[in-house]
C-alpha cells in the first residue's frame, strides 16, 4: 500500500512539474494603448503580455465614426459606420505588441464643410476575452 501511494505522489509530482507553462499564463493588455489620428483614420498602438507560450495573437480594433456638419451636428444619415481592423502579431517572450489603423470612408462622402469624428475606440483581444475602451472623441 505504501509502495503505491508514493508512486501515486510521484506521478502527481511529475504532472504538475511537466505542465505546459502556458496555463500559467495571464493576458492583460500593458498601460492604455494609444490612439493617434490623421485625417480620416486612427491608429492604435499597444502592447499585450502575460501570453505564455503562445506563438501569436490575434487583436482586433473597432470604432464608430461619423460626419459632423458645420451645424456641429450629426445628420440622420447613413454616413454613419463601425470600421474595424483586425491582424495577428507575433508573440516573444509572452509579450506582443500591435499596430492597428482604421480608415473612414463614407458614400457618400464626407466632404468639407462636414469632417469624420470617430466615437470611442474598442481595442479586443477575442480568443482571451481581454477588451478595453478608450473613450472618444477623436
Amino acid at each position: 500500500m505504501r509502495r503505491i501511494i508514493t508512486i501515486f505522489v510521484a506521478a502527481i509530482a511529475a504532472m504538475l512539474f511537466f505542465a505546459p507553462t502556458a496555463l500559467a499564463g495571464s493576458p492583460h493588455f500593458v498601460g492604455t494603448p494609444t490612439v493617434t489620428r490623421d485625417g480620416n483614420s486612427l491608429t492604435v498602438q499597444g502592447k499585450e503580455a502575460g501570453l505564455g507560450s503562445e506563438t501569436q495573437v490575434n487583436i482586433q480594433v473597432s470604432a464608430q465614426a461619423a460626419c459632423l456638419n458645420k451645424g456641429e451636428n450629426f445628420p440622420q444619415a447613413a454616413n454613419k459606420e463601425t470600421f474595424t481592423a483586425e491582424g495577428t502579431f507575433p508573440v516573444q517572450n509572452g509579450k506582443a505588441d500591435f499596430s492597428l489603423t482604421l480608415t473612414a470612408t463614407f458614400q457618400p462622402k464626407c466632404s468639407p464643410p462636414m469632417r469624420v469624428v470617430f466615437g470611442d475606440v474598442t481595442v479586443q483581444d477575442v480568443e482571451h476575452g481581454l477588451s478595453v475602451t478608450l473613450p472618444g472623441p477623436f
